[in-house]
């Protein structure tokens, strides 16, 4: 499985909602989500700023982390923002592989 952060804004709707159901509940409905995927959450964090919630989770594969996230953004309640994370072994390997790459102008 792979891990992908989740950054989400809610809109007024779904503010509301979280003002409704409080935040343990909305982690719970969360983690029901992303077990149903065949996933597992590992964290849920409110923030303040231009991001409200941070969910990291597990998730099986791409195709599943983007059916998330389109099911929420269709929602109506909240967009997200989802980005691949990467182990420091992943790391590891990706400094050792050869890239052909040539910058632009040279």
């Amino acid at each position: 499985m792979a891990k992908y952060l989740f950054e989400a804004r809610y809109t007024t709707e779904g503010a509301k909602g979280l003002a409704r159901e409080g935040g343990s509940g909305r982690r719970k409905a969360v983690a029901q989500m992303v077990e149903g995927l065949g996933g597992k959450l590992e964290t849920f964090y409110f923030a303040f700023g231009d991001v409200d919630a941070y969910v990291i989770a597990d998730l099986p594969d791409s195709a599943t982390a983007a059916a998330l996230a389109l099911a929420v953004n269709q929602s109506g309640a909240a967009t997200v923002k989802t980005v691949v994370l990467i182990s420091p072994e992943d790391m590891d390997k990706a400094g050792k592989k050869t890239v052909d790459y040539r910058p632009p102008g040279r």
